[in-house]
């Protein structure tokens, strides 16, 4: 038997789930205060305290070796990060030589002047967060921020030639009222879908038990109207989808809350200041950062195989009026969307 070099060896946890996709959060930092996201007076990081580069370079180098064919750049909003698109050129070079795909999730707001330099880096498909098409209730759900930024952005993404899905968090009473026009928009721009149901992630500006929608009560509502077959599409993440009949497009369900998909979780999460977190709802951590400045690529290595042991079988969120305290007390930008 062939045994395999220590940086060889594929990344898989203790229930025998293989870790093929790395979500690598570039910075806390967000030009938008989603009401679901972020609290309206954030304190970021210290710059010092966030990873350059470099070790940003050298994680995904790892993870690469080990067998993740997917990465993803989150915030916070990765491209208000300086010099973004010098990092989105360096792991787009490993386009074919391990890595499949390199993905990026936009607030859309930079995506106007920064699509033709992704396209140029590799970057084939995007997810752009629009939870209204209203410029009012934009302002409302960011804080701040301007609708025709966004869309401005999206149309640059499409005529560089990348494909976007949009996300779409789903709240009762919020945005519940446009989730068919954000369909027959996105779909009728040749774009998926995907709606997302609110998560427990720090506190924030909305009572989330109140517009708590679960994702089961939207797709029955939907399918009393539309035609749905169900995809065995998959694109890396948790999202299910279905095909709509009378759009022709792709609609997809992320359900944390109604229906959790832990059970073929095949990814992980690199916050900006180097924290490995195991599991979106869980405060399981392993530090990358300090391996890797410590002992180098070795000590990365056992790193890697000590977040493969600890990796928990899933995560706890709750929401109800039990549970003041969110589920996790970090914000979504603290990990990485």
């Amino acid at each position: 038997m062939t045994v395999l070099p220590q940086s060889h060896r594929p990344l898989i946890d203790s229930f025998g789930r293989r870790i093929s996709y790395l979500r690598i959060s570039v910075t806390d930092r967000c030009d938008f205060r989603c009401v679901y996201c972020m609290a309206e007076d954030m304190t970021f990081l210290p710059k010092k305290d966030v990873l350059s580069f470099e070790e940003v370079e050298a994680i995904a180098g790892a993870f690469i070796a080990r067998g993740t064919t997917k990465i993803r750049l989150t915030g916070g909003e990765p491209l208000v990060r300086r010099d973004i698109m010098a990092l989105v050129r360096s792991l787009g070079q490993k386009i074919g030589s391990g890595l499949d795909e390199l993905t990026v999730t936009t607030n859309g707001s930079q995506l106007a002047k920064h699509a033709a330099g992704l396209y140029e880096a590799g970057v084939r498909r995007i997810n752009v967060s629009l939870d209204t098409l209203d410029a009012e209730r934009f302002r409302q759900i960011t804080r701040r921020g301007w609708i025709e930024d966004v869309l401005d952005g999206i149309s640059a993404a499409q005529a560089a030639g990348i494909a976007i899905k949009i996300n779409m968090v789903a709240m009762r009473g919020v945005n519940d009222d446009e989730i068919e026009p954000m369909l027959a928009w996105a779909h009728g721009k040749s774009m998926g879908l995907t709606l997302i149901e609110g998560m427990p992630l720090g506190e924030v500006g909305i009572d989330r038990v109140d517009t708590y929608l679960p994702l089961r009560e939207l797709h029955e509502r939907l399918a009393r109207r539309y035609t749905f077959t169900k995809l065995d599409k998959r694109t890396g993440g948790p999202a299910r989808y279905v095909h709509v009949a009378e759009t022709g497009g792709t609609l997809g369900f992320i359900t944390p809350m109604s229906h959790n998909f832990c059970e073929s979780c095949n990814r992980v999460r690199l916050t900006a200041t180097g924290q490995l977190y195991l599991c979106l709802g869980q405060d399981d951590q392993v530090n990358l950062r300090d391996a890797w400045r410590e002992g180098g690529a070795a000590a990365l290595d056992a790193a890697l195989d000590h977040a493969m042991i600890i990796k928990p079988k899933g995560h706890d969120f709750v929401l109800d009026r039990t549970h003041e305290a969110p589920a996790v007390a970090r914000h979504m930008s603290v990990t990485g969307g």
